[in-house]
């Protein structure tokens, strides 16, 4: 890349200690995002997604700790700081949008209120300068009659514009990450499509990185420059995303996306990953993947892959390793 990363994610690794022993949930995460691109990040349930961005703004359930690696965010390491001095970057600079608008908004209070308040925390404006930025975000996110819906309670607005409410106060304090948790997962696809819309707008017009959580390789297609693929709290693949989708060099990430209907082919069955993702406690050796690969090898089984180049992108596939020395 050439932009200067606007965040850097090196060796990230995550543990929730328990009665039977340590639980490694992340394991050696490491990616960058620069300046006004959007990083998606995808994989099945369970593969460690939402915990890297909760890693990120600080949000980690405890017992969930960061055991290893750091975060630096405009240069500056953010994984070792109190709780009090990683609050405040978090509310300024770094915004987070979850994927239940109903777990970010207070039901007691207006919208407007709980926009005014955010405003008001982070920035050094007056009640009246405040209000006018509140009604402008709900503007820009697409909220019609927003003088008058910011005195409105949560409940009386529709899923898609209690999203919009979340992105809005997301935005509040001009951020310059925003971590985007399933954002769309709850809505209806043409709601969807809105909601992306609006976060590749605010992107550009706004020039704040994004790191778009999600399952759905659809949006990723739809929305991101760069994608990770995840599986079982490690990168298995990550690249710039027309590579990663239509030339994957993971078979992880060839299964995903043969699992995803084609418009313009016509086939009977979807092609499907046999298995499910590996519980916490009970990794495989060597490679994750290696029990439901359709390529495996006895190498996959004891040694691990770290990421290497494949082309335009990076996996961790000994396919990979064993195809650069063919050619």
């Amino acid at each position: 890349m050439t932009a200067t990363p606007l965040l850097e994610v090196r060796h990230l690794r995550v543990e929730f200690p328990t009665r039977r022993g340590t639980l490694l949930a992340l394991d050696d995460i490491s990616f960058d995002i620069a300046p006004g691109e959007i990083l998606g990040v995808v994989g099945e349930s369970g593969a460690g997604k939402s915990l890297t961005g909760a890693a990120i703004i600080g949000l980690l359930e405890p017992p969930g700790r960061i055991a290893g690696g750091e975060i630096r965010f405009d240069g500056r390491r953010i994984d070792n700081l109190p709780y009090e001095e990683m609050r405040a970057i978090r509310g300024r600079h770094i915004g987070a949008i979850f994927q239940d608008p109903l777990t970010s908004l207070n039901p007691l209070y207006t919208v407007g209120r709980q926009l005014i308040e955010t405003i008001q925390t982070h920035l050094p404006v007056s009640a009246e300068e405040a209000r006018a930025r509140a009604i402008r975000l709900l503007q820009e996110t697409g909220i019609p009659a927003a003088e008058h819906r910011i005195n409105q309670y949560p409940h009386q607005f529709s899923g898609g514009m209690r999203q919009r409410v979340v992105i809005a106060l997301a935005l509040a304090a001009e951020p310059r990450l925003i971590v985007a948790d399933e954002p769309t997962t709850a809505l209806d696809v043409s709601i969807q499509a809105q909601i992306i819309s609006l976060l590749k707008g605010l992107c550009k017009n706004h020039g704040a990185a994004v790191m778009l959580v999600t399952h759905d390789m659809g949006v990723i297609a739809e929305t991101c420059d760069r994608v990770a693929v995840l599986y079982a709290g490690r990168v298995a693949e990550i690249g710039p995303v027309g590579d990663v989708i239509h030339r994957p060099s993971h078979p992880y990430t060839a299964g995903l996306m043969g699992s995803i209907p084609a418009m313009d082919e016509d086939r009977e069955r979807l092609l499907q990953i046999d298995g499910a993702m590996p519980r916490l406690n009970a990794i495989p050796s060597g490679c994750a993947y290696h029990p439901r690969c359709p390529d495996v090898m006895p190498r996959c089984r004891v040694e691990r892959p770290e990421l290497v180049g494949a082309g335009a992108t990076r996996a961790a596939c000994w396919l990979v390793d064993t195809n650069r020395s063919k050619a």
